[in-house]
């Protein structure tokens, strides 16, 4: 992996130069940045392609456009027959250990690694499922959180409306007391009026009753023993004569 790091990091800053060394500086001081908001990219679940159990692909893809197919091949062999021609790496005894240490290792990781890649896998997954299982029970958690605020801000929208409704509750019953004290003063009023209308009332039917008293008074009191007996004896002329005509009548 990092031979594989190394050779991309090489490529990329090949065919930039400069500017190159400046930008990873520049990305260095960024990542070390607490201000740094980038998406961190997820890390790839399975390593790159392989040749031979421990060449990394990038190498064959970074030579083929220069040395074609067999351009890996020819530089691996070069830089061997250098190294032993030149006597930088001299063969030995601990030659023939490494290279037995390292076909064990060849054979084990041939013959027990896909069961301990299954089993990693399955510890992943289940660390996975873990996770997501967590994930789901977080999200439901949220969600009936959600539908509980949606429901409280509902609520909040309807306590306006029935405050709204006790404000012209409120306006009308104000209304009402109005309504009813002007209804009492304007039955209060009648009433001191009508009072008054009656006292003046009552006031002109005592003075007519006085007047008529006074009238009856003086005309009783101007009137004689003499004219009071002529009166009475007229009025019984009157009655007797009144009866005989009225029997005449009946009769006939």
């Amino acid at each position: 992996m990092l031979s594989r790091l190394v050779i991309v990091s090489a490529a990329g800053l090949k065919s930039s130069g400069p500017l190159g060394a400046g930008l990873v500086r520049a990305s260095r001081s960024l990542h070390t940045s607490s201000q740094s908001l980038a998406p961190v990219p997820a890390l790839p679940e399975k390593g790159g392609k392989i040749r031979h159990g421990i060449i990394p692909e990038e190498i064959f893809q970074l030579l083929y456009p220069k040395t074609g197919v067999t351009g890996p091949y020819m530089l691996g062999t070069g830089l061997l027959f250098y190294m032993l021609s030149k006597e930088i790496y001299i063969v030995n005894h601990e030659t023939v250990a490494a290279a037995s240490i390292g076909g064990i290792i060849i054979y084990a990781i041939k013959k027990f690694g896909p069961s301990v890649a299954a089993f990693a896998d399955k510890l992943n997954e289940d660390k996975v499922a873990k996770a997501q299982e967590v994930k789901d029970v977080a999200m439901s958690s949220l969600t009936q959180a959600v539908e509980e605020e949606k429901k409280e801000q509902w609520r909040v929208e309807g306590r306006a409306m029935l405050f709204e409704a006790k404000r012209s509750n409120v306006a009308m019953l104000l209304e009402t007391n109005f309504r009813e004290r002007l209804h009492m003063v304007t039955n209060e009023v009648k009433r001191r009026l009508d009072y008054q209308v009656a006292l003046q009332f009552l006031h002109s039917r005592m003075e007519q009753e006085h007047m008529v008293n006074w009238v009856e008074k003086s005309v009783i009191g101007s009137i004689t023993p003499q004219q009071e007996k002529e009166s009475i004896a007229k009025c019984i002329t009157d009655l007797k004569a009144l009866a005989k005509a009225t029997q005449a009548k009946a009769t006939a």
